[in-house]
């Protein structure tokens, strides 16, 4: 090899090494429960029952969300869901109108659930609900799991053209799933949303033809976590003898 193409694969690679490094990613949002109580210029409680507007959070869930069924020990956040006489407690929090984002890894590493009746969730809605109402304005669930399908994890994508009943959807069966943390996360960009479990890919959408009734995905979303029970996903039925049951969110982490 003669010393004019040693030069030129050596000046290749380095503009290879630099195009990579430009198209890494930064961590620019973390949430490490690192505190006593929930940052409220960070997190938003949605309570009750969903009524009088969204009633049982339009899904037939039987819970109420309060600001007392959590708390964040040694770093992390535990949600409690409990059943308390006739009913069913638990929390839901949001960063809408607070933390916001568009593209980018969104992860979490959490440990979940289990039993007849739960359903825990880490998932994204679009920026613009209000404008436009739901399904229009997208979401993203990054991770659901029900109680009644024990070892399975659902990702799925909700759209004005597939909402409800999604086909936008993949669940994975991981062995012993409810044990010890995992890391749930979504990688998203301009033309695909791809879902990943333990940083392995699990569920990629990738229209070819982007409009609005199927590629909502154009603007910010907002994070929530909570912890459901029972429901059109989660139940019907719930085996009232599981309760207490703790989702526990160790981190949320950004990258762009």
């Amino acid at each position: 090899m003669n010393s004019k193409l040693i030069y030129t694969v050596f000046l290749l690679a380095i503009f290879q090494l630099l195009t990579a490094q430009s198209k890494k990613r930064k961590l620019v949002w973390q949430e490490n429960f690192s505190t006593t109580a929930l940052d409220t210029l960070v997190w938003n409680y949605e309570l009750g029952n969903g009524c009088p507007n969204l009633c049982g959070w339009g899904n037939n869930e039987r819970q109420e969300y309060t600001k007392t069924n959590h708390q964040l020990t040694n770093g992390t956040l535990i949600i409690s869901a409990l059943k308390e006489g006739a009913r069913y407690t638990s929390t839901r929090i949001t960063t809408a109108g607070k933390k916001e984002f568009q593209y980018g890894r969104i992860e979490a590493k959490a440990k979940i659930p289990q039993g007849q009746g739960i359903w825990p969730a880490f998932w994204m809605l679009g920026s613009n609900i209000k404008q436009v109402g739901w399904p229009k304005c997208g979401e993203i669930d990054i991770l659901e799991y029900i109680g009644k399908e024990p070892h399975k994890v659902f990702t799925s994508l909700h759209t004005q053209e597939s909402h409800g009943q999604t086909i936008n959807t993949q669940k994975t069966t991981i062995d012993n799933v409810e044990q010890g943390f995992h890391i749930y996360a979504v990688d998203w960009d301009a033309d695909k949303i791809s879902f990943f479990i333990d940083d392995r890919e699990v569920y990629m959408y990738q229209p070819q033809i982007k409009n609005e009734n199927n590629w909502p995905f154009t603007q910010p979303f907002y994070i929530i976590l909570n912890l459901a029970i029972g429901g059109n996903f989660g139940g019907p039925e719930v085996d009232d003898t599981i309760f207490p049951q703790q989702f526990t969110i160790d981190y949320i982490k950004v990258y762009q």
